[in-house]
C-alpha cells in the first residue's frame, strides 16, 4: 500500500495489562485477536508497545535488557473503524542477551513455541530488529522458524529514527531482497521501519496488523471472547 494511501493509527480507548504467564498452563484462555511480539533485548520493545497502546507507561521500560521474564499480554480496546474491538498484545520474552540464568533464557524457547503452536487467535508475529544493528541469526532462525509453522510473520526495523535518510533507503532496499514475498498460508511481508520515538511507521506496522487480523477473521468465529 503506498504510504499516502496508509491510514492513521486507530484510537486506543483503553489498554490495560491483562496476564503474565511463566509456563503455558499460566496463559490466559483464548480470546480476541492477539499480536505477539519478539525481538532481542534492548531492541526497543517495551517503547514500541507503549506507542502501539497510545500510553506512556503500559510496558514497563528499563535501563537492563531482558526484563521480561514470561508472556505479558496486554488487552486493547479500539475505537469505531478498527476490524475489531479488542485486541491483545503479547509481549514475548527478549532472546539474545539478558542478565538472567542460563537455565530461565533456555526455558524461553519451549514458552515461546509452545505459545506460538497452540494459540488458535495469535494473527501476526512480529519480529523486532535493531536497525542499526540488522538481521542476526537468532533472528533468522525465529523467522524462518515461523514460517515452517505457517505463522503469518512481520519483520519491523527499530530505531530508525537513528539511521541517515541514505541508511534508511540501503536498508529498506536490502531487506526486500532478504526477505523476498512468499505465497502460502505462512505469509511474508516486505519488511517495515518503524521509530518508536518519532512514530515513523506506526500507521504502516498498524496497517500490517489490521491486514493480519482480517485475514483470520473467519476462523475467529469459533474463537471463544472473539470480537
Amino acid at each position: 500500500m503506498p504510504r499516502d494511501q496508509v491510514p492513521p493509527p486507530p484510537e486506543v480507548n483503553d489498554a490495560v495489562f491483562l496476564a503474565e504467564a511463566r509456563d503455558a498452563k499460566s496463559l490466559p484462555a483464548a480470546g480476541g485477536v492477539e499480536i505477539a511480539i519478539a525481538g532481542r533485548s534492548n531492541v526497543g520493545k517495551s517503547t514500541l508497545l507503549n506507542r502501539l497502546a497510545s500510553r506512556k507507561a503500559l510496558a514497563r521500560t528499563s535501563r537492563t535488557p531482558g526484563r521480561t521474564r514470561g508472556i505479558v499480554l496486554f488487552q486493547l480496546t479500539l475505537g469505531r473503524g478498527a476490524p475489531v474491538r479488542d485486541l491483545r498484545l503479547c509481549d514475548l520474552p527478549g532472546y539474545g542477551y539478558a542478565k538472567v540464568s542460563r537455565s530461565e533464557r533456555d526455558s524461553w524457547q519451549p514458552l515461546i513455541e509452545g505459545y506460538t503452536r497452540g494459540r488458535p487467535t495469535l494473527a501476526l508475529f512480529v519480529v523486532l530488529v535493531d536497525a542499526r544493528r540488522g538481521i542476526e541469526a537468532e533472528e533468522r532462525q525465529l523467522y524462518e522458524w515461523l514460517g515452517s509453522e505457517n505463522v503469518p510473520a512481520q519483520i519491523v526495523y527499530t530505531k530508525v529514527d537513528k539511521l541517515t535518510a541514505n541508511e534508511r533507503g540501503l536498508l529498506r532496499e536490502r531487506s526486500k531482497q532478504l526477505f523476498a514475498s512468499k505465497g502460502g498460508s505462512g505469509r511474508r511481508a516486505a519488511p517495515l521501519l518503524v521509530s518508536a520515538d518519532t512514530g515513523d511507521g506506526i500507521p504502516e506496522l498498524w496497517a500490517a496488523i489490521f491486514s493480519a487480523v482480517t485475514a483470520m477473521t473467519p476462523s475467529l468465529a469459533a474463537a471463544p471472547g472473539s470480537a
